[in-house]
């Protein structure tokens, strides 16, 4: 790096050693040349006309002899001519052996009576001359000076100029050697401390105080590794923060590049594999789970979020897993492990079963008793009639919460299987219009089939028809109970994307918006006194969303205060 600064100020001070010497030679030399010039031309103008003035009045000396002594008293040639161009006389030659001068410049002007100049170079000699001629009576004297004294001098200049312009390139030399010895060791600390910084040495400064160009660049560089280091500070402390949340995490998660390598993995990871964790290695290394490699690919390539179920990760466990694109490329998975949750709903859909239905046989007997002594009980025993028709009714109602319990335990276990076939829409309507027309007359209530769009226009749909006409049951004979205040309950069904969406639609008072999230948990009553007088068992709505979801349909409610409710739930064409 010295030696490519040292190199390029030394050029600098070259080129402008150049320019300033050739400016002085082109500009003031010339000028000075110019000058000096004006100025011999000036003197021999005088002396020209004091030799025309001595020609005019000497009458004591010939022309031959004025020429001789004015030769040597102005240091020029001294000519004489008549008229006609006839040389008369001459300093340095024999005037009979002259060419005549009329056709001389000089002469020519002077013969017409003005002063005249010229310069041109001897043929015999090779020297410059300035010829001044000055009218006289009978003809013209002239002087001839030679020129050579100021091509001596302006070579003198040049010499000196360039002995100048060497002292000063030495000069330059010894300079431009400092400048670059400086310069290189402040630029090569630059470099040093960048390297350092490029090797992650945060703390590195330059420390440069001058206020140039490389000062200011040396400032930046400082400002700048001041703002990586807050920076990777405050990445660091969030990494940190990060990876202490995820490790504190009870489910295993674990990151995978683009490329199918581990990235990371929190410590449950490492806990759940027995090889544990392989960073940089493919996947594969450490989880073979089919189900889990295809949802980590799937996320990576679509860069949507999905789920799996992974169960030969670890012999006996079964991971709930989700896996989501990371915005540089590769997914993260997350997997839970629901062992333990499904041994718990399993032995919870066991006990419920188990129990409803050991409990059928008694409530079966307690019912039948309580209505053979009704029947055996004289009307006058009014107590004791009373009592017994309590019993009949809650053993009854007993038996309805047992019936329904065991039908959700069997739905939601699988045990139940559907008989899954292509079913139009209008005979699944027709089938629930008819089963209900009876009752809601006797009820007061309109019940009836909306006319657009056409049910028969509808695409069959994959259904099993005896769930799903329970389905239609659970959800009219709640509209029947909740919405009999609006005198009528309409049924219906449209064309979805990929799907029918049929409708049960009631005009009573409604259901207020907070619990319509929850209509569809077991047990949950919107008004528990008024279920409980109408005889309901809060497992209708929950047994219609597990045969929804076993149908791989959905279930919602809509409803407004006032204007009545309407509930309804998809089914895919077939």
């Amino acid at each position: 790096m010295r030696s490519r600064i040292f190199f390029k100020l030394l050029a600098a001070f070259l080129v402008v050693i150049i320019a300033a010497a050739v400016a002085f030679d082109v500009m003031i030399g010339g000028a000075w040349q110019t000058l000096l010039r004006a100025e011999i031309e000036r003197n021999l103008t005088q002396k020209t006309q004091l030799l025309a003035h001595r020609v005019e009045t000497d009458r004591i000396h010939s022309v031959g002899d004025i020429a001789a002594q004015e030769a040597q008293a102005a240091g020029a040639r001294v000519t004489i001519i008549d008229p006609t161009g006839k040389v008369l006389a001459d300093s340095e030659a024999n005037p009979a052996n002259m060419e005549n001068h009329r056709g001389r410049p000089e002469f020519a002007a002077a013969l017409s009576g003005r002063i005249g100049s010229n310069e041109r170079r001897s043929a015999a000699i090779g020297i410059p001359f300035l010829f001044v001629a000055v009218p006289v009576s009978g003809g013209a004297v002239r002087l001839a000076y030679p020129l050579s004294d100021i091509e001596a001098v302006s070579a003198l200049v040049r010499r000196r100029l360039a002995l100048a312009s060497g002292v000063a390139f030495l000069f330059a030399l010894v300079v431009a050697a400092a400048a670059s010895h400086w310069s290189a060791r402040r630029l090569d600390h630059i470099v040093e401390v960048a390297a350092r910084i490029a090797d992650g040495d945060l703390k590195a400064r330059v420390l440069e105080t001058s206020q140039d160009e490389v000062g200011r660049v040396a400032g930046a560089i400082d400002k700048t590794a001041r703002r990586v280091e807050q920076s990777f500070a405050e990445v660091r402390s969030s990494q940190r923060q990060l990876e202490t949340l995820l490790n504190s995490m009870q489910d295993a998660v674990i990151a995978v590049s683009d490329d199918g390598l581990v990235q990371w993995a929190n410590q449950p990871m490492d806990r759940l594999v027995p090889q544990g964790t392989r960073l940089q290695q493919p996947v594969v290394e450490t989880i073979r789970d089919p189900d889990f490699l295809a949802a980590v690919k799937e996320a990576a390539t679509a860069h949507e979020v999905k789920t799996a179920r992974a169960t030969s990760i670890v012999p006996g466990r079964t991971f709930d897993v989700t896996a989501a694109p990371l915005p540089g490329g590769g997914a993260v998975a997350v997997l839970r492990d629901l062992t333990e949750t499904e041994r718990v709903e399993k032995t919870r859909r066991d006990f419920i079963a188990n129990v409803s239905h050991e409990l059928r046989t008694p409530l079966t007997s307690i019912q039948g008793y309580a209505e053979t002594l009704l029947d055996s009980t004289p009307e006058n025993g009014a107590p004791t009639r009373e009592f017994l028709e309590i019993i009949r009714k809650n053993s009854s109602r007993m038996s309805r919460l047992t019936e329904d319990l065991l039908t959700l335990a069997r739905v939601e276990s699988g045990e139940t299987r559907f008989d899954v076939e292509p079913v139009p829409p209008a005979e699944l309507l027709h089938d629930a219009e008819e089963s209900f027309r009876e009752i809601a007359r006797t009820h007061g209530i309109d019940l009836h089939i909306q006319s657009a769009p056409s049910p028969e226009s509808l695409s069959p749909v994959l259904a099993d028809r005896e769930a799903i006409h329970q389905v239609f049951s659970n959800l009219i004979d709640n509209a029947l109970k909740y919405g009999a205040s609006g005198g009528r309950i309409v049924l219906g069904g449209r064309p979805v994307h990929h799907a029918v969406e049929f409708s049960v639609r009631d005009f009573g008072a409604g259901i207020p918006s907070e619990h319509l999230p929850r209509l569809f948990e077991r047990f949950y009553r919107v008004d528990k006194a008024r279920s409980r007088e109408s005889g309901g068992t809060g497992l209708g709505l929950a047994i219609a969303k597990h045969i929804m979801l076993a149908h791989g349909g959905a279930i919602r409610a809509e409803s407004d205060l006032a204007h009545g409710s309407t509930f309804l739930f998809t089914l895919p064409t077939a």
